[in-house]
C-alpha cells in the first residue's frame, strides 16, 4: 500500500515511521526546505512527562504517555529516564501542595533530597517531588532520527514539497499539518522559549519552577544548553517572542539558580500550537484522508500512540481506543 504522509513535525515523522515499519510504502512531503524549519515540535521541551502534565490536563494521557518513553527510547538517541523534578520557592508551598494533589507517583522531597538529586539546587528549595518514571529527550536530534530511521526503512522525505491532502496522491493520505491543515475546529496556542548556554550549572533532569506569576520548566540538553519555556497564550500572531515572555522566561531562570544571569542566550523563538477546545488530539479517518491534529503541548508524549492509531485507520486495521475526551 502506498501512502502519503503530510507534515514532517513530531506527528508526521512518528506516523510516517510507524507506517513504514508495518510494511506501507511512504512518501512524507513537507514544505519547508529543512526538517523542522515550522514545526513546533522543533521548539519544544522534549518532556515525557505523563504525571506531571495531568496535572493541568486530562488524564487519559498518563497511559499513552508513559508507553511513549518505551517507543522513543527504541528509536532515538539519547532519551533520559531521569525522571522530573518539581520545586517551588519557599512562600509558594501551596502550590507545590497544590500539584501533589492533583498529580500521581510523585515523591516528596526535602531539601537534602532535592540536593542528592541535583547537587547545583542545594541549599535552593526545602521541598519538591520527584516523578522517576518519567523521562526527557532532544527534539531535534529525536526528528533527525526519525528522519533517517525513515529512509532506512525505505520510505521518502521530501523537503521543499507543499502538497494538499485532497490533491496528494497514494492510496491513503495522513494529514499532520497541524494549523496548516486549516480545521476549523483547531485554534492556536503560542509557546515562547529560549535557549541558554552556561558552564556554571549542571542539571541532570527537567526542573519545573512553579513560580506563581509564570511557571516554567528548565530542560537540560547537550553541551551546557539548557530550554527554558514555554508560554501558553491563546493567540494566532506569528513572528518572534515578546519582551513580556522574554523577561519572565529568563526571571525565572534567575529564580531557579541565579548562575542562569550569566548564562548565554542561544536562541529566544516562539511558535503556534494546534489544539482542540478540549486540548486533546484527534485521530479521524474520511474517505481516503487521515486526520491527526491537535496534539497541543503534548506531541513527543502523545505523538506515538497517535501515529499507531493513525497506522491502524490508514492500513483499515480496527483503530485502537482513542483518548478520551
Amino acid at each position: 500500500m502506498e501512502i502519503t504522509v503530510i507534515g514532517a513535525g513530531v506527528a508526521g515523522l512518528a506516523t510516517a515511521v510507524t507506517l513504514a515499519e508495518r510494511g506501507a510504502a511512504v512518501t512524507l512531503h513537507e514544505r519547508s526546505q529543512t526538517l523542522g524549519e515550522n514545526a513546533a515540535s522543533w521548539l519544544a521541551g522534549g518532556m515525557l512527562a505523563p504525571y506531571c502534565e495531568a496535572e493541568s490536563a486530562d488524564p487519559s494521557i498518563v497511559e499513552p504517555g508513559l508507553a511513549a518513553i518505551g517507543w522513543w527510547a527504541e528509536r532515538v538517541p539519547d532519551v533520559v529516564r531521569g525522571g522530573t523534578l518539581v520545586v517551588a520557592p519557599a512562600r509558594e508551598g501551596a502550590d507545590l501542595d497544590r500539584f501533589r494533589r492533583r498529580t500521581r507517583r510523585g515523591l516528596p522531597l526535602g531539601g537534602a533530597e532535592i540536593a542528592a538529586l541535583e547537587p547545583d539546587l542545594a541549599g535552593r528549595f526545602d521541598r519538591g517531588l520527584h516523578f522517576p518514571a518519567e523521562a526527557h529527550l532532544d527534539p531535534r536530534r529525536a526528528l533527525a532520527a526519525l528522519g533517517e530511521r525513515l529512509g532506512t526503512l525505505g520510505g521518502t522525505l521530501r523537503l521543499g514539497s507543499p502538497v494538499e491532502a485532497e490533491t496528494a496522491t497514494g492510496d491513503v493520505v495522513v494529514d499532520c499539518r497541524g494549523i496548516g491543515a486549516g480545521d476549523p475546529g483547531i485554534r492556536s496556542v503560542r509557546g515562547e522559549m529560549l535557549v541558554l548556554r552556561t558552564d556554571e550549572i549542571r542539571l541532570s533532569r527537567p526542573v519545573r519552577l512553579l513560580h506563581p506569576r509564570f511557571p516554567v520548566y528548565v530542560v537540560p540538553r547537550a553541551g551546557g544548553r539548557f530550554m527554558v519555556g514555554a508560554t501558553m497564550i491563546e493567540s494566532e500572531a506569528s513572528g518572534g517572542p515578546t519582551l513580556r515572555a522574554a523577561v519572565e522566561l529568563m526571571s525565572a531562570a534567575y529564580a531557579l539558580h541565579p548562575a542562569f544571569a550569566e548564562a548565554e542566550v542561544i536562541e529566544m523563538k516562539a511558535g503556534r500550537r494546534p489544539a482542540f477546545p478540549d486540548n486533546l488530539p484527534r485521530v479521524e479517518r474520511r474517505g481516503r484522508i487521515v486526520s491527526v491534529n491537535g496534539l497541543y503541548r503534548h506531541g513527543f508524549l502523545l505523538g506515538p500512540d497517535c501515529a499507531a492509531r493513525a497506522a491502524d485507520l490508514a492500513l483499515g486495521h480496527k483503530a485502537r481506543k482513542e483518548i478520551a475526551a
